[in-house]
Protein backbone atom coordinates (compact mmCIF):
# COMPACT_ATOMS: atom_id res chain seq x y z
CA UNK A 1 0.00 0.00 0.00
CA UNK A 2 1.35 3.35 -1.00
CA UNK A 3 1.63 6.44 1.00
CA UNK A 4 -1.47 7.98 1.37
CA UNK A 5 -0.97 12.03 1.38
CA UNK A 6 -4.01 13.54 3.97
CA UNK A 7 -5.68 15.47 1.32
CA UNK A 8 -6.14 12.72 -0.64
CA UNK A 9 -7.68 10.46 2.19
CA UNK A 10 -9.86 13.43 2.82
CA UNK A 11 -10.92 13.48 -0.79
CA UNK A 12 -11.86 9.86 -0.58
CA UNK A 13 -13.10 9.88 2.87
CA UNK A 14 -15.95 12.86 1.14
CA UNK A 15 -16.44 10.78 -1.31
CA UNK A 16 -17.28 7.57 0.23
CA UNK A 17 -19.03 9.59 3.23
CA UNK A 18 -21.53 10.90 0.32
CA UNK A 19 -22.31 7.58 -1.06
CA UNK A 20 -22.83 5.36 2.33
CA UNK A 21 -25.00 8.47 4.08
CA UNK A 22 -27.37 8.33 0.77
CA UNK A 23 -27.47 4.64 1.55
CA UNK A 24 -27.86 5.19 5.21
CA UNK A 25 -29.98 7.85 4.59
CA UNK A 26 -32.89 5.43 2.61
CA UNK A 27 -32.20 2.31 5.14
CA UNK A 28 -33.70 5.01 7.81
CA UNK A 29 -36.62 6.25 5.27
CA UNK A 30 -37.37 2.36 4.95
CA UNK A 31 -37.01 1.59 8.16
CA UNK A 32 -39.64 4.42 9.32
CA UNK A 33 -41.73 2.79 6.80
CA UNK A 34 -41.06 -0.86 8.42
CA UNK A 35 -42.44 0.78 11.74
CA UNK A 36 -45.36 1.87 9.93
CA UNK A 37 -46.07 -1.44 8.31
CA UNK A 38 -46.11 -2.68 12.13
CA UNK A 39 -48.52 -0.01 13.43
CA UNK A 40 -50.52 -1.12 10.62
CA UNK A 41 -50.61 -4.28 11.08
CA UNK A 42 -49.89 -4.98 15.11
CA UNK A 43 -50.57 -1.76 16.82
CA UNK A 44 -50.14 -1.49 20.29
CA UNK A 45 -51.89 -4.45 21.25
CA UNK A 46 -50.38 -7.38 23.08
CA UNK A 47 -49.39 -9.18 19.70
CA UNK A 48 -47.41 -5.91 18.63
CA UNK A 49 -45.79 -6.21 22.42
CA UNK A 50 -45.05 -9.93 22.30
CA UNK A 51 -43.35 -8.98 18.73
CA UNK A 52 -41.32 -6.17 20.36
CA UNK A 53 -40.45 -8.23 23.08
CA UNK A 54 -39.34 -10.94 20.52
CA UNK A 55 -37.33 -9.14 18.48
CA UNK A 56 -34.98 -7.68 21.36
CA UNK A 57 -34.09 -10.55 22.33
CA UNK A 58 -31.79 -12.06 19.54
CA UNK A 59 -31.46 -8.31 18.40
CA UNK A 60 -29.46 -7.68 22.06
CA UNK A 61 -27.29 -10.23 21.43
CA UNK A 62 -26.74 -8.92 18.01
CA UNK A 63 -25.52 -5.18 19.25
CA UNK A 64 -23.29 -6.81 22.05
CA UNK A 65 -21.58 -8.54 20.56
CA UNK A 66 -22.00 -9.10 16.55
CA UNK A 67 -21.64 -5.47 15.80
CA UNK A 68 -19.43 -4.21 18.06
CA UNK A 69 -16.62 -7.30 17.74
CA UNK A 70 -16.39 -6.50 14.23
CA UNK A 71 -16.07 -2.46 14.52
CA UNK A 72 -13.89 -3.30 17.48
CA UNK A 73 -11.82 -6.58 17.15
CA UNK A 74 -12.15 -7.93 13.29
CA UNK A 75 -11.30 -5.55 11.56
CA UNK A 76 -8.25 -3.65 13.14
CA UNK A 77 -6.97 -7.47 13.41
CA UNK A 78 -7.88 -8.39 9.52
CA UNK A 79 -6.10 -4.97 8.33
CA UNK A 80 -3.10 -5.94 10.10
CA UNK A 81 -3.03 -9.08 8.36
CA UNK A 82 -3.55 -7.08 4.90
CA UNK A 83 -0.78 -4.30 5.83
CA UNK A 84 1.87 -6.94 6.53
CA UNK A 85 0.86 -9.26 3.37
CA UNK A 86 1.60 -6.15 1.40
CA UNK A 87 4.43 -5.60 2.62
CA UNK A 88 5.74 -9.07 2.39
CA UNK A 89 6.09 -10.12 6.00
CA UNK A 90 3.46 -12.77 5.66
CA UNK A 91 1.70 -14.82 2.98
CA UNK A 92 -1.80 -14.28 2.11
CA UNK A 93 -2.54 -18.11 3.29
CA UNK A 94 -1.98 -16.76 6.71
CA UNK A 95 -4.56 -14.47 6.33
CA UNK A 96 -6.62 -16.98 4.80
CA UNK A 97 -6.85 -19.32 7.63
CA UNK A 98 -7.95 -16.00 9.83
CA UNK A 99 -11.12 -15.65 8.18
CA UNK A 100 -11.61 -19.10 8.01
CA UNK A 101 -10.78 -19.63 12.20
CA UNK A 102 -13.71 -16.00 12.15
CA UNK A 103 -15.95 -17.76 10.37
CA UNK A 104 -16.02 -21.00 12.49
CA UNK A 105 -15.92 -19.07 15.86
CA UNK A 106 -18.70 -17.16 14.62
CA UNK A 107 -20.88 -19.51 13.86
CA UNK A 108 -20.21 -21.89 16.62
CA UNK A 109 -20.77 -19.68 18.88
CA UNK A 110 -24.24 -17.29 17.58
CA UNK A 111 -25.28 -21.25 16.35
CA UNK A 112 -24.56 -22.54 20.50
CA UNK A 113 -26.31 -19.42 21.80
CA UNK A 114 -29.35 -19.91 19.55
CA UNK A 115 -29.83 -23.27 20.35
CA UNK A 116 -30.12 -22.52 24.26
CA UNK A 117 -32.23 -19.33 23.77
CA UNK A 118 -34.95 -20.99 22.02
CA UNK A 119 -34.86 -24.03 24.14
CA UNK A 120 -35.10 -21.64 27.34
CA UNK A 121 -37.02 -19.02 25.84
CA UNK A 122 -40.27 -19.16 28.10
CA UNK A 123 -37.54 -18.68 30.96
CA UNK A 124 -35.81 -15.69 28.85
CA UNK A 125 -39.57 -14.27 28.37
CA UNK A 126 -40.33 -14.21 32.12
CA UNK A 127 -37.96 -11.26 32.46
CA UNK A 128 -40.76 -9.10 30.83
CA UNK A 129 -43.75 -11.15 31.16
CA UNK A 130 -43.95 -12.23 34.89
CA UNK A 131 -47.35 -13.39 34.50
CA UNK A 132 -47.15 -16.65 31.81
CA UNK A 133 -50.98 -16.75 31.65
CA UNK A 134 -51.06 -13.06 29.92
CA UNK A 135 -52.31 -13.49 26.21
CA UNK A 136 -48.56 -12.05 24.97
CA UNK A 137 -46.21 -14.76 26.63
CA UNK A 138 -47.35 -17.84 24.32
CA UNK A 139 -47.14 -15.60 21.23
CA UNK A 140 -43.39 -14.18 22.24
CA UNK A 141 -42.23 -17.10 23.10
CA UNK A 142 -43.51 -18.57 19.42
CA UNK A 143 -41.78 -15.27 17.67
CA UNK A 144 -38.87 -15.46 19.61
CA UNK A 145 -37.78 -19.10 18.45
CA UNK A 146 -39.04 -18.01 14.55
CA UNK A 147 -36.58 -14.77 15.19
CA UNK A 148 -33.56 -16.17 17.71
CA UNK A 149 -31.72 -17.80 14.26
CA UNK A 150 -31.54 -14.14 13.18
CA UNK A 151 -28.34 -14.38 15.33
CA UNK A 152 -26.79 -16.02 13.15
CA UNK A 153 -27.23 -14.97 10.17
CA UNK A 154 -27.02 -11.06 10.70
CA UNK A 155 -23.50 -12.06 12.57
CA UNK A 156 -22.03 -13.92 9.44
CA UNK A 157 -22.99 -10.48 7.80
CA UNK A 158 -21.35 -8.24 10.27
CA UNK A 159 -18.10 -10.88 9.66
CA UNK A 160 -19.15 -10.17 5.85
CA UNK A 161 -19.28 -6.10 6.12
CA UNK A 162 -15.96 -6.19 8.02
CA UNK A 163 -14.23 -8.20 5.25
CA UNK A 164 -15.30 -5.58 2.70
CA UNK A 165 -14.72 -2.67 4.77
CA UNK A 166 -11.38 -4.02 5.61
CA UNK A 167 -10.69 -3.84 1.58
CA UNK A 168 -12.25 0.22 1.70
CA UNK A 169 -15.97 -1.06 0.46
CA UNK A 170 -18.39 0.32 2.25
CA UNK A 171 -21.54 0.39 -0.38
CA UNK A 172 -22.41 -3.14 -0.49
CA UNK A 173 -22.62 -3.40 3.22
CA UNK A 174 -24.66 0.04 3.43
CA UNK A 175 -26.77 -1.57 1.14
CA UNK A 176 -28.27 -4.48 2.60
CA UNK A 177 -30.14 -2.13 5.81
CA UNK A 178 -32.49 -1.29 2.97
CA UNK A 179 -32.50 -4.85 1.28
CA UNK A 180 -33.35 -6.13 5.32
CA UNK A 181 -36.29 -3.05 5.49
CA UNK A 182 -38.12 -3.91 1.87
CA UNK A 183 -38.19 -7.68 2.41
CA UNK A 184 -39.75 -7.57 6.28
CA UNK A 185 -42.29 -5.06 4.73
CA UNK A 186 -42.86 -7.04 1.74
CA UNK A 187 -43.17 -10.55 3.48
CA UNK A 188 -45.64 -8.79 6.36
CA UNK A 189 -48.16 -8.04 3.31
CA UNK A 190 -47.80 -10.85 1.50
CA UNK A 191 -47.87 -13.86 4.52
CA UNK A 192 -49.87 -11.73 7.13
CA UNK A 193 -53.40 -12.96 5.22
CA UNK A 194 -51.97 -16.87 5.00
CA UNK A 195 -50.77 -16.86 8.76
CA UNK A 196 -51.84 -17.54 12.01
CA UNK A 197 -50.68 -13.95 13.23
CA UNK A 198 -49.46 -11.07 11.19
CA UNK A 199 -46.48 -10.76 14.04
CA UNK A 200 -45.51 -14.30 12.72
CA UNK A 201 -45.40 -13.07 9.06
CA UNK A 202 -43.60 -9.95 9.95
CA UNK A 203 -41.15 -12.87 12.34
CA UNK A 204 -40.29 -14.75 9.03
CA UNK A 205 -39.51 -11.34 7.27
CA UNK A 206 -36.88 -10.67 9.43
CA UNK A 207 -35.28 -13.97 8.88
CA UNK A 208 -35.21 -14.01 5.60
CA UNK A 209 -34.30 -10.28 5.26
CA UNK A 210 -31.13 -11.30 7.75
CA UNK A 211 -30.64 -13.96 5.21
CA UNK A 212 -30.15 -11.49 2.50
CA UNK A 213 -28.01 -9.10 4.36
CA UNK A 214 -25.35 -12.21 4.60
CA UNK A 215 -26.21 -13.87 0.37
CA UNK A 216 -25.79 -10.10 -1.07
CA UNK A 217 -22.48 -9.71 0.79
CA UNK A 218 -21.05 -12.71 -0.33
CA UNK A 219 -19.66 -12.10 -4.16
CA UNK A 220 -18.19 -9.08 -3.36
CA UNK A 221 -15.99 -11.21 -0.86
CA UNK A 222 -15.41 -13.54 -3.45
CA UNK A 223 -14.12 -10.56 -5.41
CA UNK A 224 -11.74 -9.87 -2.92
CA UNK A 225 -10.09 -12.85 -3.37
CA UNK A 226 -11.58 -14.65 -0.03
CA UNK A 227 -13.55 -17.53 0.11
CA UNK A 228 -15.24 -18.77 3.65
CA UNK A 229 -14.89 -22.61 4.76
CA UNK A 230 -15.27 -24.10 8.45
CA UNK A 231 -11.97 -25.76 10.27
CA UNK A 232 -11.95 -27.44 13.78
CA UNK A 233 -12.44 -25.76 16.34
CA UNK A 234 -8.76 -26.63 17.77
CA UNK A 235 -7.24 -24.64 14.82
CA UNK A 236 -10.14 -22.00 15.53
CA UNK A 237 -8.91 -20.95 18.91
CA UNK A 238 -5.46 -21.69 18.59
CA UNK A 239 -5.49 -18.97 15.65
CA UNK A 240 -3.31 -15.99 16.62
CA UNK A 241 -5.68 -13.72 14.74
CA UNK A 242 -8.62 -15.10 16.35
CA UNK A 243 -7.03 -14.99 19.85
CA UNK A 244 -6.01 -11.30 19.27
CA UNK A 245 -9.52 -11.14 18.28
CA UNK A 246 -11.66 -12.71 21.60
CA UNK A 247 -8.90 -10.55 23.67
CA UNK A 248 -10.13 -7.20 22.15
CA UNK A 249 -13.83 -8.12 22.20
CA UNK A 250 -13.94 -8.49 26.40
CA UNK A 251 -13.21 -4.83 27.47
CA UNK A 252 -15.41 -4.05 24.59
CA UNK A 253 -18.50 -6.02 26.08
CA UNK A 254 -17.75 -4.77 29.17
CA UNK A 255 -18.73 -0.88 27.97
CA UNK A 256 -21.27 -2.28 25.97
CA UNK A 257 -23.05 -3.76 29.14
CA UNK A 258 -22.33 -0.25 31.03
CA UNK A 259 -24.47 1.28 28.05
CA UNK A 260 -27.45 -0.84 28.57
CA UNK A 261 -27.21 -0.73 31.94
CA UNK A 262 -27.44 2.79 31.29
CA UNK A 263 -30.17 2.77 29.78
CA UNK A 264 -32.19 0.83 31.71
CA UNK A 265 -31.67 2.62 34.90
CA UNK A 266 -32.37 6.30 32.65
CA UNK A 267 -35.86 4.58 31.91
CA UNK A 268 -36.03 3.56 35.64
CA UNK A 269 -35.39 7.06 36.60
CA UNK A 270 -37.81 8.37 33.81
CA UNK A 271 -40.46 6.24 34.65
CA UNK A 272 -40.83 7.48 38.12
CA UNK A 273 -40.23 11.34 37.41
CA UNK A 274 -44.17 11.32 35.70
CA UNK A 275 -46.24 9.95 32.96
CA UNK A 276 -45.46 10.36 30.13
CA UNK A 277 -41.54 11.42 30.51
CA UNK A 278 -40.32 7.82 29.53
CA UNK A 279 -42.35 8.21 26.10
CA UNK A 280 -41.18 11.96 25.58
CA UNK A 281 -37.39 10.50 25.95
CA UNK A 282 -37.72 7.88 23.40
CA UNK A 283 -39.34 9.97 21.14
CA UNK A 284 -36.44 12.69 21.50
CA UNK A 285 -33.70 10.12 21.40
CA UNK A 286 -35.32 8.39 18.67
CA UNK A 287 -34.76 12.45 16.30
CA UNK A 288 -31.34 12.07 17.74
CA UNK A 289 -30.11 8.90 16.70
CA UNK A 290 -31.29 9.44 13.48
CA UNK A 291 -29.16 12.52 12.64
CA UNK A 292 -26.49 10.06 14.56
CA UNK A 293 -26.95 7.34 12.27
CA UNK A 294 -26.99 9.15 9.20
CA UNK A 295 -23.44 11.25 9.99
CA UNK A 296 -21.82 9.71 13.27
CA UNK A 297 -22.03 6.34 11.67
CA UNK A 298 -21.28 6.88 8.58
CA UNK A 299 -17.70 8.86 8.94
CA UNK A 300 -16.73 6.47 12.28
CA UNK A 301 -17.25 3.44 9.52
CA UNK A 302 -15.42 5.04 6.73
CA UNK A 303 -12.12 6.43 9.04
CA UNK A 304 -11.35 3.19 10.68
CA UNK A 305 -9.46 1.23 7.99
CA UNK A 306 -7.30 4.25 7.15
CA UNK A 307 -7.05 4.79 10.83
CA UNK A 308 -5.49 1.19 11.51
CA UNK A 309 -3.74 1.45 8.11
CA UNK A 310 -1.96 4.47 8.93
CA UNK A 311 -1.33 2.95 12.66
CA UNK A 312 -0.09 0.11 11.50
CA UNK A 313 2.24 1.93 9.35
CA UNK A 314 3.66 4.01 11.93
CA UNK A 315 2.47 7.21 9.57
CA UNK A 316 1.55 9.23 12.62
CA UNK A 317 0.69 12.37 11.10
CA UNK A 318 -1.54 11.32 8.40
CA UNK A 319 -3.21 9.35 11.29
CA UNK A 320 -3.80 12.72 13.11
CA UNK A 321 -4.42 14.30 9.63
CA UNK A 322 -7.35 11.75 9.38
CA UNK A 323 -9.10 12.22 12.96
CA UNK A 324 -8.61 16.28 12.59
CA UNK A 325 -10.73 15.64 9.42
CA UNK A 326 -13.17 13.17 10.37
CA UNK A 327 -13.70 15.40 13.67
CA UNK A 328 -14.08 18.31 11.70
CA UNK A 329 -16.73 16.74 9.11
CA UNK A 330 -19.43 15.81 11.75
CA UNK A 331 -18.78 19.33 13.18
CA UNK A 332 -20.09 20.51 9.82
CA UNK A 333 -22.82 18.19 10.07
CA UNK A 334 -23.59 18.27 13.90
CA UNK A 335 -23.20 22.21 14.74
CA UNK A 336 -25.67 23.52 12.33
CA UNK A 337 -28.16 20.69 12.82
CA UNK A 338 -28.61 21.67 16.59
CA UNK A 339 -28.90 25.31 16.08
CA UNK A 340 -31.79 24.82 13.27
CA UNK A 341 -33.22 22.21 15.53
CA UNK A 342 -33.35 24.66 18.64
CA UNK A 343 -34.71 27.13 17.13
CA UNK A 344 -37.42 24.51 14.78
CA UNK A 345 -37.89 21.82 17.56
CA UNK A 346 -42.06 22.79 17.58
CA UNK A 347 -42.23 22.05 13.78
CA UNK A 348 -40.13 18.67 13.67
CA UNK A 349 -41.90 17.58 16.43
CA UNK A 350 -45.46 18.21 14.76
CA UNK A 351 -44.59 16.99 11.40
CA UNK A 352 -42.88 14.09 12.75
CA UNK A 353 -45.15 12.70 15.69
CA UNK A 354 -48.30 14.41 15.68
CA UNK A 355 -51.18 11.83 15.60
CA UNK A 356 -53.76 10.09 17.57
CA UNK A 357 -53.00 10.45 21.24
CA UNK A 358 -49.87 12.60 20.63
CA UNK A 359 -51.19 15.83 21.57
CA UNK A 360 -50.01 19.28 22.36
CA UNK A 361 -49.08 18.09 25.84
CA UNK A 362 -47.16 15.70 23.95
CA UNK A 363 -45.30 18.06 22.12
CA UNK A 364 -44.80 20.28 24.76
CA UNK A 365 -43.32 17.67 27.02
CA UNK A 366 -41.07 16.78 24.20
CA UNK A 367 -39.86 19.36 23.31
CA UNK A 368 -38.56 20.12 27.06
CA UNK A 369 -36.40 16.97 26.70
CA UNK A 370 -35.40 17.26 22.76
CA UNK A 371 -33.85 20.82 23.83
CA UNK A 372 -31.44 18.90 25.93
CA UNK A 373 -30.87 15.93 24.06
CA UNK A 374 -30.09 17.87 20.65
CA UNK A 375 -27.75 19.96 22.73
CA UNK A 376 -25.22 16.91 23.31
CA UNK A 377 -25.68 15.99 19.04
CA UNK A 378 -21.93 17.45 18.85
CA UNK A 379 -20.73 15.54 21.72
CA UNK A 380 -22.17 12.05 21.13
CA UNK A 381 -21.26 12.43 17.28
CA UNK A 382 -17.75 13.36 18.14
CA UNK A 383 -17.34 10.44 20.90
CA UNK A 384 -18.24 7.89 17.80
CA UNK A 385 -15.30 9.38 15.65
CA UNK A 386 -12.94 9.22 18.07
CA UNK A 387 -13.47 6.07 19.35
CA UNK A 388 -12.11 4.32 16.25
CA UNK A 389 -8.32 6.15 16.50
CA UNK A 390 -8.41 3.78 19.56
CA UNK A 391 -9.70 0.64 18.04
CA UNK A 392 -7.27 1.23 15.46
CA UNK A 393 -4.26 0.62 18.08
CA UNK A 394 -5.86 -1.65 19.36
CA UNK A 395 -6.65 -0.04 22.42
CA UNK A 396 -10.18 -1.28 23.54
CA UNK A 397 -9.93 -0.72 27.32
CA UNK A 398 -9.39 3.31 27.10
CA UNK A 399 -12.86 4.29 25.28
CA UNK A 400 -14.52 1.49 27.76
CA UNK A 401 -12.86 3.48 30.83
CA UNK A 402 -14.11 6.57 29.35
CA UNK A 403 -17.71 5.05 28.66
CA UNK A 404 -17.69 3.55 32.58
CA UNK A 405 -16.77 7.13 33.58
CA UNK A 406 -19.81 8.50 31.12
CA UNK A 407 -22.26 5.69 32.98
CA UNK A 408 -21.25 7.26 36.53
CA UNK A 409 -21.98 10.64 35.82
CA UNK A 410 -24.94 10.33 33.95
CA UNK A 411 -26.45 7.81 36.66
CA UNK A 412 -25.39 10.80 39.48
CA UNK A 413 -26.43 13.60 37.63
CA UNK A 414 -29.39 11.88 36.33
CA UNK A 415 -31.11 11.08 39.67
CA UNK A 416 -30.25 14.25 41.18
CA UNK A 417 -31.73 16.15 38.24
CA UNK A 418 -35.06 14.35 37.44
CA UNK A 419 -36.35 14.64 41.06
CA UNK A 420 -36.48 18.89 40.06
CA UNK A 421 -36.77 18.90 36.13
CA UNK A 422 -38.02 15.25 35.24
CA UNK A 423 -37.62 14.56 31.67
CA UNK A 424 -35.35 17.91 30.92
CA UNK A 425 -33.53 16.85 34.13
CA UNK A 426 -32.37 13.27 32.33
CA UNK A 427 -31.64 14.34 28.98
CA UNK A 428 -29.59 17.25 30.14
CA UNK A 429 -27.68 14.38 32.20
CA UNK A 430 -26.93 12.79 29.15
CA UNK A 431 -25.81 15.77 27.62
CA UNK A 432 -23.39 16.58 30.27
CA UNK A 433 -21.88 12.64 30.50
CA UNK A 434 -21.33 12.77 26.75
CA UNK A 435 -18.74 16.13 27.10
CA UNK A 436 -17.14 14.31 29.77
CA UNK A 437 -16.73 11.41 27.74
CA UNK A 438 -15.57 13.37 24.40
CA UNK A 439 -12.96 15.24 27.31
CA UNK A 440 -11.56 11.80 28.73
CA UNK A 441 -11.03 10.16 25.16
CA UNK A 442 -8.67 13.07 23.94
CA UNK A 443 -7.04 12.97 27.23
CA UNK A 444 -6.49 9.30 26.89
CA UNK A 445 -5.57 10.00 23.69
CA UNK A 446 -2.14 11.68 24.43
CA UNK A 447 -1.47 8.49 26.55
CA UNK A 448 0.38 7.68 22.74
CA UNK A 449 3.34 10.51 22.20
CA UNK A 450 3.26 10.04 18.94
CA UNK A 451 -0.22 11.21 18.31
CA UNK A 452 -0.19 15.19 18.03
CA UNK A 453 -3.64 15.13 20.32
CA UNK A 454 -3.11 19.24 21.22
CA UNK A 455 -3.03 19.91 16.86
CA UNK A 456 -6.51 17.52 16.50
CA UNK A 457 -7.75 19.53 19.53
CA UNK A 458 -6.99 23.12 18.10
CA UNK A 459 -7.86 22.71 15.09
CA UNK A 460 -10.98 21.42 16.02
CA UNK A 461 -12.47 23.66 18.41
CA UNK A 462 -11.46 26.49 15.89
CA UNK A 463 -13.72 25.41 13.41
CA UNK A 464 -16.58 24.05 15.75
CA UNK A 465 -16.43 27.98 16.96
CA UNK A 466 -15.94 29.24 13.76
CA UNK A 467 -19.12 26.84 12.76
CA UNK A 468 -21.07 27.95 15.68
CA UNK A 469 -20.89 31.83 14.85
CA UNK A 470 -22.04 31.30 10.98
CA UNK A 471 -24.63 29.13 12.20
CA UNK A 472 -26.34 31.82 15.27
CA UNK A 473 -25.67 34.23 12.28
CA UNK A 474 -28.03 31.77 10.05
CA UNK A 475 -29.99 31.01 12.30
CA UNK A 476 -31.63 34.54 12.99
CA UNK A 477 -33.61 34.96 10.32
CA UNK A 478 -35.33 31.95 10.70
CA UNK A 479 -35.94 32.83 13.78
CA UNK A 480 -37.62 35.94 12.63
CA UNK A 481 -39.97 34.48 9.82
CA UNK A 482 -40.75 30.80 12.28
CA UNK A 483 -44.11 32.37 13.55
CA UNK A 484 -44.80 34.32 10.35
CA UNK A 485 -44.10 30.88 7.98
CA UNK A 486 -46.41 29.18 11.18
CA UNK A 487 -49.41 31.42 10.99
CA UNK A 488 -49.34 32.02 7.45
CA UNK A 489 -49.90 27.86 6.87
CA UNK A 490 -52.18 27.31 9.81
CA UNK A 491 -54.90 24.74 9.57
CA UNK A 492 -53.69 23.38 6.53
CA UNK A 493 -52.87 20.02 7.90
CA UNK A 494 -49.93 18.83 9.68
CA UNK A 495 -47.69 18.28 6.30
CA UNK A 496 -48.51 21.52 5.39
CA UNK A 497 -48.60 23.65 7.99
CA UNK A 498 -45.35 22.52 9.31
CA UNK A 499 -43.67 20.45 6.75
CA UNK A 500 -43.46 23.65 4.46
CA UNK A 501 -42.27 26.05 6.96
CA UNK A 502 -39.80 23.46 7.80
CA UNK A 503 -38.53 22.89 4.56
CA UNK A 504 -38.64 26.87 3.60
CA UNK A 505 -36.54 27.94 6.81
CA UNK A 506 -34.43 24.75 6.42
CA UNK A 507 -33.56 26.00 2.81
CA UNK A 508 -33.14 29.98 4.17
CA UNK A 509 -30.73 28.21 6.55
CA UNK A 510 -28.89 25.99 4.60
CA UNK A 511 -28.18 28.79 2.11
CA UNK A 512 -26.97 31.45 3.98
CA UNK A 513 -24.67 28.76 5.65
CA UNK A 514 -22.97 27.35 2.45
CA UNK A 515 -22.52 31.07 1.03
CA UNK A 516 -20.71 31.88 4.67
CA UNK A 517 -18.80 28.55 3.98
CA UNK A 518 -17.77 30.01 0.38
CA UNK A 519 -16.51 33.26 0.96
CA UNK A 520 -14.68 32.19 3.68
CA UNK A 521 -13.29 29.44 1.77
CA UNK A 522 -14.25 26.43 3.85
CA UNK A 523 -11.41 24.04 3.23
CA UNK A 524 -13.87 20.48 3.26
CA UNK A 525 -16.59 22.45 1.03
CA UNK A 526 -14.05 23.75 -1.26
CA UNK A 527 -12.55 20.25 -1.71
CA UNK A 528 -16.40 18.56 -2.48
CA UNK A 529 -16.88 21.64 -4.91
CA UNK A 530 -14.16 20.98 -6.41
CA UNK A 531 -14.83 17.00 -7.07
CA UNK A 532 -18.27 18.09 -8.58
CA UNK A 533 -16.39 20.40 -10.97
CA UNK A 534 -14.13 17.61 -12.33
CA UNK A 535 -17.14 15.08 -12.65
CA UNK A 536 -19.10 17.46 -14.93
CA UNK A 537 -15.76 18.38 -16.61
Amino acid sequence: MSKTKPAQAGKSLLTKGLSLSFLTLCSRILGLVREMTKAKFLGTSALGDAFGIAFQVPNFCRRLFAENSVSVAFIPTFKKYLVSQEEGNSGRTATQEFLNATFTLVSFFTASLVATGMIFSPLILRVFFPDESAGAFGEAVVLTRIMFPYLVVISVAALFQGILNGHKLFSPSGFTPVLFNAIVIAMTYILAPRMATPARAMAVGVIAGGSVQAAFQLPFVFRCGWHLSFTSLRKAFSNPGTRTVLRLIGPTVIGMAAYQLNDIVSSALATRAGEGVYSSIQYSLRLQELILGICAVTVSTLILPDLTGFAQKKQWDSFCSMLALAVRIISLIAIPITFFSLVMKESIITLVFKSGRFDVASIRMTQEVFSFHIAGLLFIAVNRVVAPAFYAQQDTKSPTVAGLINFAVNMLLAFSLSLRFGGAGIALALTVASLVNMIFLFVFLRRNPVIDVGMVVRSSLLYMLKLAVMSAIAVIPVWLLRDRLLALFAGKGRLFSHGLPLCLTALLFGGLGVLMLLVTKDEILSSLVRKVRRRRG
